[in-house]
Protein backbone atom coordinates (compact mmCIF):
# COMPACT_ATOMS: atom_id res chain seq x y z
CA UNK A 1 0.00 0.00 0.00
CA UNK A 2 1.39 3.37 -1.07
CA UNK A 3 2.01 5.93 1.69
CA UNK A 4 2.92 9.59 1.50
CA UNK A 5 3.76 9.99 5.17
CA UNK A 6 7.40 10.80 4.47
CA UNK A 7 6.33 13.93 2.59
CA UNK A 8 4.01 15.19 5.33
CA UNK A 9 5.37 17.54 7.99
CA UNK A 10 4.97 16.19 11.52
CA UNK A 11 6.22 19.11 13.59
CA UNK A 12 4.50 22.46 13.93
CA UNK A 13 5.38 25.45 11.79
CA UNK A 14 6.95 28.66 13.05
CA UNK A 15 5.55 31.90 11.61
CA UNK A 16 6.87 35.41 12.20
CA UNK A 17 4.46 38.32 11.81
CA UNK A 18 6.19 41.69 11.53
CA UNK A 19 5.11 45.16 10.54
CA UNK A 20 5.40 48.77 11.62
CA UNK A 21 4.01 49.93 14.95
CA UNK A 22 0.30 50.71 14.61
CA UNK A 23 -0.32 48.47 11.59
CA UNK A 24 -2.70 46.28 13.62
CA UNK A 25 -0.78 43.07 14.31
CA UNK A 26 -2.62 42.36 17.58
CA UNK A 27 -6.05 42.91 16.04
CA UNK A 28 -5.22 40.65 13.08
CA UNK A 29 -3.99 37.85 15.33
CA UNK A 30 -7.09 38.13 17.49
CA UNK A 31 -9.30 37.85 14.40
CA UNK A 32 -7.20 34.95 13.10
CA UNK A 33 -7.70 33.07 16.38
CA UNK A 34 -11.45 33.43 15.84
CA UNK A 35 -11.52 32.01 12.30
CA UNK A 36 -8.55 29.64 12.60
CA UNK A 37 -8.14 28.46 16.20
CA UNK A 38 -5.40 26.06 17.18
CA UNK A 39 -2.20 27.97 16.59
CA UNK A 40 -0.10 29.14 19.52
CA UNK A 41 0.72 32.80 19.85
CA UNK A 42 3.97 33.36 21.66
CA UNK A 43 3.81 35.78 24.57
CA UNK A 44 6.78 38.13 24.21
CA UNK A 45 8.77 39.31 27.20
CA UNK A 46 9.25 43.08 27.47
CA UNK A 47 10.60 45.72 29.80
CA UNK A 48 8.07 48.36 28.79
CA UNK A 49 5.21 49.38 31.05
CA UNK A 50 1.80 47.78 30.41
CA UNK A 51 -0.69 49.82 28.43
CA UNK A 52 -4.26 50.20 29.67
CA UNK A 53 -6.05 46.85 29.52
CA UNK A 54 -2.94 44.73 28.91
CA UNK A 55 -2.59 41.63 31.09
CA UNK A 56 0.74 40.21 32.24
CA UNK A 57 1.29 36.75 30.79
CA UNK A 58 -1.44 37.23 28.20
CA UNK A 59 -0.47 40.25 26.13
CA UNK A 60 3.18 40.32 27.20
CA UNK A 61 5.34 39.03 30.02
CA UNK A 62 6.36 42.24 31.75
CA UNK A 63 9.67 42.24 33.61
CA UNK A 64 12.36 44.57 34.88
CA UNK A 65 15.41 45.46 32.81
CA UNK A 66 17.65 43.55 35.23
CA UNK A 67 15.56 40.38 35.02
CA UNK A 68 15.40 40.62 31.24
CA UNK A 69 19.15 41.03 30.87
CA UNK A 70 19.78 38.13 33.25
CA UNK A 71 17.58 35.83 31.17
CA UNK A 72 19.21 37.04 27.97
CA UNK A 73 22.65 36.20 29.35
CA UNK A 74 21.40 32.71 30.21
CA UNK A 75 20.35 32.25 26.56
CA UNK A 76 16.65 31.96 27.34
CA UNK A 77 15.53 34.10 24.38
CA UNK A 78 15.33 32.92 20.78
CA UNK A 79 15.87 36.56 19.88
CA UNK A 80 15.72 39.88 21.67
CA UNK A 81 15.97 43.47 20.59
CA UNK A 82 15.91 47.06 21.78
CA UNK A 83 12.81 48.68 20.24
CA UNK A 84 11.44 52.19 20.94
CA UNK A 85 13.48 52.40 24.14
CA UNK A 86 12.44 49.01 25.54
CA UNK A 87 13.68 45.42 25.40
CA UNK A 88 11.61 42.65 23.78
CA UNK A 89 12.45 38.93 23.72
CA UNK A 90 11.03 35.61 22.51
CA UNK A 91 11.22 32.68 25.00
CA UNK A 92 13.21 29.97 23.22
CA UNK A 93 12.19 26.85 25.17
CA UNK A 94 8.47 27.58 24.93
CA UNK A 95 8.67 27.94 21.14
CA UNK A 96 10.64 24.70 20.74
CA UNK A 97 8.27 22.77 23.01
CA UNK A 98 5.22 23.84 21.00
CA UNK A 99 6.81 22.96 17.66
CA UNK A 100 7.85 19.53 18.93
CA UNK A 101 4.24 18.94 20.01
CA UNK A 102 3.11 19.64 16.43
CA UNK A 103 1.63 23.04 17.23
CA UNK A 104 2.00 26.02 14.94
CA UNK A 105 3.51 29.08 16.61
CA UNK A 106 3.15 32.71 15.53
CA UNK A 107 5.69 35.24 16.77
CA UNK A 108 4.65 38.89 16.67
CA UNK A 109 8.02 40.60 16.55
CA UNK A 110 9.76 43.50 14.84
CA UNK A 111 11.79 43.19 11.64
CA UNK A 112 15.12 43.02 13.45
CA UNK A 113 13.85 40.12 15.57
CA UNK A 114 12.25 38.41 12.60
CA UNK A 115 15.48 38.34 10.64
CA UNK A 116 17.33 37.08 13.72
CA UNK A 117 14.84 34.20 14.10
CA UNK A 118 15.27 33.34 10.41
CA UNK A 119 19.04 33.07 10.89
CA UNK A 120 18.63 30.67 13.81
CA UNK A 121 15.65 28.76 12.39
CA UNK A 122 15.76 28.85 8.56
CA UNK A 123 12.44 26.98 8.35
CA UNK A 124 10.60 29.95 9.93
CA UNK A 125 8.07 31.59 7.59
CA UNK A 126 8.21 35.39 7.59
CA UNK A 127 5.05 37.42 6.94
CA UNK A 128 5.12 41.22 6.67
CA UNK A 129 1.95 43.12 7.55
CA UNK A 130 1.64 46.49 5.80
CA UNK A 131 -0.88 49.34 6.12
CA UNK A 132 -2.90 50.55 3.12
CA UNK A 133 -0.74 53.69 3.18
CA UNK A 134 1.60 55.63 5.45
CA UNK A 135 -1.18 58.20 5.89
CA UNK A 136 -3.47 55.49 7.23
CA UNK A 137 -0.69 54.26 9.51
CA UNK A 138 -0.29 57.73 10.98
CA UNK A 139 -4.04 57.92 11.53
CA UNK A 140 -4.00 54.60 13.41
CA UNK A 141 -1.04 55.63 15.54
CA UNK A 142 -2.69 58.87 16.57
CA UNK A 143 -5.96 57.04 17.19
CA UNK A 144 -4.33 54.85 19.84
CA UNK A 145 -3.74 57.94 22.02
CA UNK A 146 -0.70 56.23 23.57
CA UNK A 147 2.05 58.37 22.00
CA UNK A 148 2.66 62.11 21.76
CA UNK A 149 3.47 63.91 18.50
CA UNK A 150 7.21 63.33 18.86
CA UNK A 151 6.74 59.61 19.48
CA UNK A 152 4.36 59.28 16.53
CA UNK A 153 6.91 60.98 14.26
CA UNK A 154 9.61 58.59 15.46
CA UNK A 155 7.42 55.56 14.86
CA UNK A 156 6.61 56.76 11.33
CA UNK A 157 10.32 57.19 10.62
CA UNK A 158 10.97 53.70 11.97
CA UNK A 159 8.10 52.39 9.81
CA UNK A 160 9.78 53.64 6.64
CA UNK A 161 12.99 51.84 7.61
CA UNK A 162 11.10 48.65 8.42
CA UNK A 163 9.22 48.71 5.12
CA UNK A 164 12.59 48.65 3.35
CA UNK A 165 13.08 45.14 4.77
CA UNK A 166 10.07 43.64 2.97
CA UNK A 167 12.29 41.82 0.39
CA UNK A 168 13.67 39.64 3.22
CA UNK A 169 10.17 38.27 3.93
CA UNK A 170 8.32 35.45 2.14
CA UNK A 171 4.82 36.94 2.29
CA UNK A 172 3.27 40.41 2.34
CA UNK A 173 -0.29 40.98 3.60
CA UNK A 174 -2.05 44.34 3.58
CA UNK A 175 -4.15 45.12 6.63
CA UNK A 176 -7.08 47.04 5.19
CA UNK A 177 -10.20 45.11 6.22
CA UNK A 178 -9.58 43.07 9.37
CA UNK A 179 -11.46 39.91 8.37
CA UNK A 180 -9.94 39.85 4.88
CA UNK A 181 -6.46 40.30 6.36
CA UNK A 182 -6.99 37.41 8.78
CA UNK A 183 -8.30 35.26 5.92
CA UNK A 184 -5.18 35.96 3.88
CA UNK A 185 -2.94 35.06 6.83
CA UNK A 186 -4.96 31.87 7.30
CA UNK A 187 -4.36 31.07 3.60
CA UNK A 188 -0.60 31.48 4.11
CA UNK A 189 -0.66 28.99 7.00
CA UNK A 190 -2.70 26.45 5.04
CA UNK A 191 -0.45 26.80 1.99
CA UNK A 192 2.66 26.17 4.09
CA UNK A 193 1.09 23.04 5.55
CA UNK A 194 0.45 21.78 2.02
CA UNK A 195 4.10 22.31 1.04
CA UNK A 196 5.93 19.04 0.45
CA UNK A 197 8.33 18.11 3.26
CA UNK A 198 11.77 17.53 1.73
CA UNK A 199 13.74 14.60 3.11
Amino acid sequence: MQTWDKYVRKSGLLFVLSGPSGVGKDAVLEELSRIYPGFRRCVTATTRQPRFGEVDGVDYTFMSVDEFRERAELGEFLEYAHVHGNLYGTPKQWVQDQLWKGKDVILKIDVQGGLSVKEQMPSAILVFLVPPSLEELEKRLRGRLTENDEEVSKRLLDARRELDQIPHYEYIVENDTLLQTAEELKAVIIAEHCRIQRQ
